[in-house]
């Protein structure tokens, strides 16, 4: 006599799911945070203008007695940047929300700031990576940097004499700030000069991402580091390392706005554009702009990994 098995009765199975959602990984976001942050007051249009007095050369020609020296002049630089929106939303159906088995509504809500937030740090990061000051780990030009080109406690030293010759002083806690995607951790911390941040923690406020210090520089991890992939020496990845001093860039923000708004609209609250009570939108929208304010303020080291 056969034995009648559950697979042969598809009516009779059924799924057991699991309430609780699986954890997204989401990159650590570093970027914004060290940024220069002015507040814009409304009503007072999107363009941001910073304005610097450019400091006065040293004055080495001794005076003439009785004789009045030549006036100088003053001279002034200004950067400018235009604040624009950026956003998106997700709509659902009525359906969706009562019969899903998960909180979609919920859910939905908390992805649109993690993208947000994303979006944010992405369009600083792009900014800040695309400065002038370059320390190749070989050669002269992206393309001939290869994977064993690592970063080096050597490297960073020549990054910092590029900072302290241009008299830039450091960003936090008497050190520079060095944005540091993981792969290049994994070379930089089997270096003999490299100090954790744990030893060195009791006395010094530590960052979230901080792994540790090296001559006066202190590296913050984050995936969001750039990657230009395939576009060194035998197509390898060329990674780069960002080291900033204080006010290198800025990110104005409008007065009440610090952070993106999260909008949701519940079923029901659009009017006759929802006549049956339908549907139901969530979505994100902020102002922003992000501007280097001092180039001699930003170094970026482009350099391989170890596979």
């Amino acid at each position: 006599m056969p034995t009648q098995t559950l697979n042969a009765l598809t009516a009779q199975q059924r799924i057991f799911y699991v309430k609780n959602l699986l954890r997204r990984y989401t990159p650590n976001l570093q970027f914004a945070k060290y940024a220069t942050k002015d507040t814009v007051a409304r009503r007072q249009g999107l363009t941001v203008n910073w304005r610097r007095f450019n400091a006065m050369a040293a004055l080495t020609t001794p005076l003439t007695e009785g004789v009045t020296p030549t006036g100088q002049g003053l001279n002034t630089s200004a950067i400018t940047a235009v604040m624009q929106q950026f956003g998106g939303f997700v709509q659902g159906s009525d359906v969706l929300d009562f019969a899903a088995i998960d909180p979609v509504l919920v859910e939905t809500s908390e992805l649109l700031g993690e993208q947000a937030a994303l979006t944010i740090d992405t369009i600083v990061r792009d900014v800040v990576a695309a400065g002038t000051n370059v320390v190749f780990a070989t050669g002269t030009a992206r393309n001939q940097v290869g994977a064993a080109h690592v970063l080096t406690s050597l490297l960073v030293r020549r990054a910092r004499r590029v900072l302290r010759r241009n008299n830039v002083p450091p960003a936090v806690g008497g050190d520079y700030i060095a944005f540091v995607h993981p792969d290049g951790v994994f070379d930089l911390t089997g270096d003999s000069a490299w100090v954790n941040a744990a030893h060195y923690a009791g006395a010094t406020r530590i960052f979230d991402g901080e792994l540790g210090r090296l001559w006066g520089v202190r590296f913050i991890e984050s995936t969001l580091a750039p990657v230009w992939v395939g576009a060194g020496l035998t197509a390898a990845d060329v990674y780069g390392t960002i080291i900033v001093g204080r006010g290198a860039y800025g990110t104005p923000e409008l007065s009440g706005e610090s952070s993106p708004d999260i909008i949701v609209h519940q079923v029901g609250s659009a009017g006759t554009a929802d006549p049956l009570n339908q549907r139901w939108t969530a979505g994100w929208k902020v102002a922003h702009a992000t501007r280097r304010l001092a180039e001699e303020a930003i170094v970026r080291i482009e350099h391989g990994v170890t596979a």
